[in-house]
């Protein structure tokens, strides 16, 4: 699933920028509603699969964004 695909990816840029330590709370948020995601897919109910999926996307985009800005210069 494309949604799924597209969390795993953001959650990696997130480990990249330092989010495990810099903004823990959106990173292990973010992580968790991908595992559910994944186990919603698996069972073959895609429209939970997406919800789980989409909100763990938003959360590491959270990440990311305070992890830069705790680093001192977002996008940097």
């Amino acid at each position: 699933m494309a949604q799924i695909n597209d969390a795993s990816s953001k959650i990696a840029q997130a480990k990249e920028v330092g989010a495990e330590s810099l903004a823990p709370y959106e990173y292990y948020y973010a992580t968790s509603h991908l595992t559910k995601a994944m186990s919603e897919a698996a069972e073959g109910d895609y429209s939970d699969a997406i919800d789980f999926a989409e909100v763990a996307q938003q959360y590491a985009d959270k990440a990311i964004k305070l992890s830069r800005e705790a680093r001192g210069g977002a996008g940097r």
